[in-house]
């Protein structure tokens, strides 16, 4: 999730302390997506609060900040600065080789970015008007096909906002599919259950925290927590089922949307939320208390699997 930071319980600039989030609330005892609700270690769910700065100075970024969860490579550090939103040549340049995805493939493995693109994106990269953002440059790097229009009227992959109501509303496709949040979610894990390592994208929430919109951001936090439900239900299901396990991360690459009060990124912690099973969960998040360490992780448990 674009833009995600754990910020202070104030409802007044803080979306994550007004929006109504039973889902999320029950996965943490009560407690809601805020700096004071972490560390948390339940029964069904760990949050962590996870640094991005990760020891350069500024505010971070989301070119560098996507660029470290997909690598574990401290990019800041090394080409000395914060960068975004799209990557430039030096951040480029560690997004070729050594990435999560290019990993999973040269393991044999299967990989995907689940998000659905339409005709435009796939027009404005051809004609170089639209430069990729870091996830899709590690994903058609490492050789994977982003998913396309095709793939999405199909049932193969998610619209950006979950439902497929943007495609409708604003991309000019009436007849797109259409699902409710609770449908999103179970569609998120029969969709991920066929990769070793899948990735969602969402910077709705990004684009809510710089144009500083309260009533939009509790919609999409609310939102949001419906997938989650949905989700939740449906790894219950597949491991009554299968016997099927999995481990689901919902992590940030800055802050922004946890702060009204400013149009710019913060530099607030993000949210590190693992749901699954408990000794996957304690292995996976021992030791993690910066975004370059959710790469190293993530493989762990890719490469364990």
């Amino acid at each position: 999730m674009d833009g995600i930071g754990l910020g202070e319980n104030n409802p007044d600039i803080n979306p994550l302390a007004r929006a109504k989030m039973p889902n999320l609330n029950q996965l943490l005892d009560g407690r809601s997506l805020l700096k004071e609700s972490a560390p948390f270690h339940g029964e069904h769910a760990t949050l962590l609060a996870v640094d991005p700065r990760v020891g350069v100075k500024g505010l971070p970024q989301s070119a560098t900040g996507q660029g470290m969860l997909v690598t574990g490579k401290n990019i800041p550090a090394e080409i000395g600065y914060h960068y975004g939103p799209k990557p430039n040549p030096e951040v480029a340049a560690h997004l070729k080789n050594g990435t999560l995805f290019s990993r999973v493939v040269d393991a044999g493995k299967k990989s995907a970015l689940l998000n659905a693109y339409p005709p435009r994106y796939f027009d404005g990269i051809d004609s170089g008007k639209r430069l990729y953002s870091s996830i899709p440059l590690a994903v058609t790097n490492a050789g994977i096909p982003l998913f396309t229009q095709k793939d999405f009227f199909a049932g193969r992959a998610l619209s950006a906002d979950f439902t497929g109501n943007g495609w409708r509303q604003m991309l000019g496709f009436p007849d797109a599919p259409a699902l409710s949040a609770d449908e999103a979610g179970h569609k998120l894990v029969s969709l991920a259950k066929e990769y070793d390592f899948s990735l969602f994208e969402y910077w709705a929430s990004d684009y809510a925290g710089h144009k500083q919109q309260m009533e939009t951001a509790v919609e999409l936090m609310e939102t949001f927590d419906e997938v989650l439900g949905g989700l939740v239900e449906e790894m219950k299901e597949e491991r009554s089922k299968n016997g099927d396990e999995m481990l689901v991360l919902v992590t940030s690459d800055h802050g922004n949307m946890e702060d009204l009060s400013t149009r710019k990124h913060t530099d607030a912690n993000v949210p590190a939320l693992v749901i699954g099973e408990k000794i996957a969960r304690d292995e996976f998040t021992r030791g993690i208390t910066e975004l370059t360490h959710i790469a190293p992780a993530i493989w762990r448990a890719v490469e364990k699997a």
